[in-house]
């Protein structure tokens, strides 16, 4: 058994991605933002699908096709279709940003 919440490195000088279980459709994935950001100018354009939670922290993610920037608080998710092109624009740099994040192929249904 492991714990989402431990074995986090007390430096951290990227965003820690740590694939949790897979298959050839289906990635789980812990991500740990400390104050990391999408590097200006650069998008995420996926091939897969991506539904994320937030499990600790807060951030900030903008959308290619979206006016307005989206806050993300403990306990919200978002599903990201793939190809929809997004970044990380603002973590909190004075605690964890915790992340799971489930990225899947197929015909998404709700």
């Amino acid at each position: 058994m492991n714990n989402i919440f431990t074995s986090i490195p007390d430096n951290l000088p990227a965003e820690l991605f740590e694939t949790l279980a897979s298959s050839e459709t289906i990635k789980i994935e812990r991500i740990v933002s400390r104050g990391h950001i999408t590097p200006e100018g650069e998008w995420y354009d996926q091939e897969w699908h991506e539904w994320v939670v937030l499990l600790e922290g807060e951030a900030r993610l903008d959308f290619a096709d979206q006016d307005e920037e989206l806050l993300v608080s403990q306990g919200d998710y978002v599903l990201i279709p793939a190809h929809q092109k997004h970044r990380v624009v603002f973590t909190s740099k004075n605690e964890d940003t915790i992340w799971l994040a489930v990225h899947f192929k197929g015909e998404i249904t709700s």
